[in-house]
């Protein structure tokens, strides 16, 4: 029977030595190496090709985050499971943009983990409950920050759309087209949102609008 190949990767001896005794006592899963560090962990790559790595987040040389984007970039095949804690879930929504499989929290128990590893392995995708729950928790507040930004300014649905259409760069030509309106409306939305931003053109509009957070 083929095994799992299987890279860890963490700056802490102690856990890399204790997460492969306890890998190896799985029969369907072979730890191939140990990595304190991002950079060693693409060299291991290079050498031996993993079928997953286990990785770490915060560690010295090369993080986990930048050392996921070049492994995926280099050998995409390779799955990358991250390992994290309550303190660095807004590294998960980075990690699963460049490419990681999974994200499992460190205080999980050994069999999880195990069991993690080959969903992973066959193909799945996996985020903890723990961590999904707090994902959805930031996305609400967020969503519900953007709301209470917007209601701050006082902005309309439509003077939203063409403040949208502003930070892209759109010509009123442009966003009358895309809008469906008159140019000659365009015009007057425009100088609605300058005077409730307190703005004076269309560059400072865009910037107060990604810095207040508004679209």
């Amino acid at each position: 029977m083929k095994k799992i190949k299987l890279l860890l990767v963490d700056d802490q001896e102690l856990i890399r030595e204790s997460l492969a005794f306890v890998l190896n006592t799985d029969d369907e899963i072979e730890v191939v190496g140990l990595a304190p560090d991002g950079q060693q962990a693409i060299a291991f790559c290079e050498e031996i090709q993993p079928d997953i790595v286990l990785m770490d987040i915060q560690m010295p040389v090369l993080n986990g985050i930048e050392a996921t984007k070049k492994i995926k970039e280099k050998w995409p095949a390779v799955k990358v499971m991250i390992l994290t804690t309550f303190h660095e879930v807004d590294y998960v929504s980075e990690a699963l943009s460049i490419g990681a499989e999974g994200f499992l929290l460190k205080a999980i128990h050994p069999n999880e983990l195990i069991s993690g590893i080959k969903h992973i392995y066959n193909d799945g995708t996996l985020v903890s409950q723990s961590l999904a729950k707090i994902l959805v928790s930031q996305i609400q507040l967020s969503n519900k920050e953007t709301e209470i930004k917007k209601a701050k300014f006082g902005l309309t649905e439509r003077e939203e759309q063409v403040l949208k259409c502003l930070s892209q760069g759109l010509t009123n030509k442009l966003i009358s087209e895309k809008l469906f309106l008159t140019e000659g409306t365009v015009k007057n939305y425009i100088s609605n949102i300058y005077h409730k931003l307190d703005v004076k053109d269309r560059f400072q509009a865009a910037q107060k609008a990604t810095n207040e957070k508004i679209i």
